[in-house]
């Protein structure tokens, strides 16, 4: 009798070593069923994926060929020269550019440059870029702008173009407007550079600003 109860009290290895073998095998079941179902996946799937990578690639190289044109296309720059009373102001632009000179005289110029073609001339028109010389002192000019700069609408900070020294500054100019402006002391003239648009400042400051030269 008691050999009977310490019989029906002990645990059947067999029964232990099924319960793992099938854990084993439902653990290696869940692992093919996985690398199948992956395997299938990229089966059906991998032309399709290779498809859109390429397509992608292109769109991406098509941009940069543009890119690459569109600054080729602006070669060899084209010249813009002030008459000689004014000191004779000479900046370089794209030839993808057009010029307007709007005024001419022995004490005022006045010259607008853009893309393409130039748009009618008025205050709330932006412009890639501004040239204008007048016979206001450059302490007055740069003061006209002194009020926008502690109000924090725009930032001044000195420039030097092939050791020419003067002012620039960045930020919003009005409610319509906003880009930067560089001012320069030429002779008892002052001359101001200007661009309206934010993204045409790499060609001002590249091309146009880094290419000022005049008569001091």
């Amino acid at each position: 009798m008691n050999k009977h109860n310490r019989e029906t009290g002990s645990v059947n290895p067999l029964l232990i070593a099924s319960i793992l073998l099938g854990l084993v095998a439902a653990g290696f079941a869940g692992a093919f069923f996985w690398a199948y179902g992956n395997y299938i996946d990229q089966r059906d799937n991998t032309t399709e994926k290779i498809d859109v990578a390429v397509t992608e690639a292109k769109k991406a190289q098509s941009v940069e060929d543009e890119k690459t044109y569109l600054e080729k296309a602006k070669q060899p720059y084209s010249q813009l020269v002030s008459p000689d009373d004014l000191g004779r102001v000479t900046i370089s632009y794209p030839k993808t550019w057009s010029v307007y000179v709007a005024k001419s005289s022995s004490t005022d110029y006045e010259a607008y440059l853009n893309p393409v073609a130039v748009p009618a001339i008025s205050s709330t028109q932006p412009f890639g870029a501004r040239m204008v010389i007048t016979g206001n002192s450059y302490d007055s000019v740069v003061n006209n702008y002194s009020s926008l700069v502690k109000k924090g609408d725009l930032k001044s900070s000195p420039v030097t173009v092939n050791n020419f020294n003067g002012i620039r500054l960045d930020g919003k100019f009005s409610a319509t407007r906003s880009g930067s402006v560089v001012i320069f002391k030429v002779r008892d003239k002052t001359l101001t550079l200007a661009t309206d648009i934010d993204s045409l400042k790499g060609d001002f400051n590249d091309v146009i600003v880094n290419s000022l030269n005049f008569n001091p």
